[in-house]
Order: structure tokens, then C-alpha cells, then sequence
């Protein structure tokens, strides 16, 4: 046997109209089941008043016009006071909402800029990345293709610079221009 507790409000009015309810509920449910049969207690939807629940239209006219979409919604909440500019500045100009102040900037020993630490300097790297591509250009200038690369290693040669004993046997690309200072030798 299932039972149910009801806090009395201290209001009279709400008082009455939630024992009016409950006698409605019971008065749907019990009548239904006989003496000896306990009901299906199932999950239900809980509401905070019975004004929240679509109360089917008693119409005494007919009329042919279909049930309005709005008649059966159960309303979302909305606030009941407007927030001031105030409480809404503090909200959004949090401490924890800013943008937090860098303090890891440094120097590029190479070109001065700055960067942060332990980041390779932007625009050293657009050096490299051209250099790189540049590298790349005259490999397929001598190799004729993609396809066609040689499984060796490859060692790039700058003005003024002769291969040494280990470069015997490997790939060598020669660049017509001094080798840059960032552009170490192996």
C-alpha cells in the first residue's frame, strides 16, 4: 500500500485548493480498482501547482475549430526581475572571464622579436618555411618528379662549402646563396 505525505501550507486558500485536488485524484483513480486490487503506481510527472497542468476546454457551443497548440504546454520559467547593468557587467567582467596577462614574452636571440618562451619565433619561422620550400624546388629540379627521389640521405650546400667523407654517396643539393646563420651545418 502506497503512501502519500501532505504538508499543509500555512495559508488557508492553498490549503483548501490542494485538498480539493487530492480529493479529484483520488475520485479519478480508486473508483477504478476494486477492493482487493492495488493500483499501478507508475513514474508521473510533478508539477508544483494543479494551475500547471492543461485542463481540457468545457465548451457548451460546438465548435469546429481544433484544439490550439498553446492549450497543452507546460510553460517555461522566466525571470521575474530584468538584471541591472550592473549585475550584468560584474557577470561578465569576472576576473576569471578576462583574457589572463602573458608573462612568459621574450627576445628571439635570432631576430629580435618577440615571442614566448619555449614557441618557436614567428617569424623565424616564415625564414625557414621559405628556405624550406626554396630546398625543396631545386631537389625536384634535379630529381624530375615526385616519384622519383632517391632513398639516400640528402645534405644541402651553400656557397663557399665542399662536401666532407660523409657525404660521400648521399644526395647533394647545392643553393647558389650564403648559407643563413639560423641554418645549421650537421
Amino acid at each position: 500500500m502506497a503512501a502519500l505525505v501532505l504538508v499543509l501550507p500555512p495559508l488557508p486558500r492553498l490549503r483548501a485548493l490542494l485538498r480539493r485536488c487530492w480529493q479529484r485524484l483520488e475520485g479519478g483513480l480508486m473508483p477504478r480498482f476494486s477492493a482487493g486490487q492495488s493500483p499501478p503506481w507508475g513514474p508521473a510527472l510533478a508539477v508544483q501547482a494543479p494551475a500547471f497542468l492543461p485542463q481540457p476546454v468545457h465548451d457548451t457551443s460546438e465548435s469546429n475549430e481544433a484544439p490550439s497548440l498553446l492549450d497543452s504546454i507546460l510553460w517555461m520559467a522566466a525571470p521575474k526581475k530584468r538584471r541591472t547593468i550592473e549585475v550584468n557587467r560584474c557577470r561578465r567582467r569576472n576576473p576569471n572571464k578576462l583574457i589572463k596577462v602573458k608573462t612568459n614574452i621574450d627576445v628571439c636571440p635570432e631576430c629580435g622579436n618577440l615571442k614566448q618562451k619555449h614557441v618557436l619565433c614567428g617569424y623565424c619561422y616564415a625564414k625557414v618555411k621559405a628556405e624550406t620550400r626554396l630546398i625543396r624546388m631545386e631537389m625536384y629540379k634535379q630529381e624530375g618528379g615526385p616519384f622519383n627521389a632517391p632513398t639516400v640521405e640528402t645534405v644541402v650546400l651553400y656557397d663557399g662549402e665542399k662536401p666532407t667523407e660523409k657525404d660521400a654517396g648521399k644526395r647533394i643539393i647545392e643553393r647558389a646563396r650564403k648559407r643563413p646563420s639560423w641554418f645549421a651545418q650537421n
